[in-house]
């Protein structure tokens, strides 16, 4: 799952990260891999947790770059705001509309 996502993510990116960024994710992804097929508990936990000290650092530099991407004042199409401002009646249960005479009766 973690191989998949990762190069996903990789895919995704296109040239928001460099050849030598992309090196580096990829050798820890076949570091990992060998490491499931060695079914080595230590070495996956390795190999695992390098992948992540790789990967960590690249996914915060394109989840910045991302959102620096709309503009300040320039609403994007994700963010546009088409909410609409409407007035609104509560309309109680019948129940409640019964109790509520009720105890207007008894006052």
């Amino acid at each position: 799952m973690l191989v998949h996502a990762t190069r996903k993510t990789i895919e995704d990116s296109g040239d928001k990260i460099t050849d030598e960024e992309k090196q580096q994710v990829e050798e820890a992804v076949v570091s990992l891999e060998e490491s499931i097929g060695s079914e080595d508990l230590e070495a996956i936990e390795s190999s695992t947790k390098s992948l992540n000290d790789v990967l960590t650092p690249l996914t915060q530099k394109l989840y910045a770059q991302e959102a620096g991407e709309g503009q300040p004042g320039e609403p994007s199409d994700e963010t546009s705001d088409n909410t609409v401002d409407a007035e609104y009646e509560e309309v109680k249960e019948v129940e409640e509309v019964e109790e509520d005479e009720d105890k207007k009766e008894d006052k």
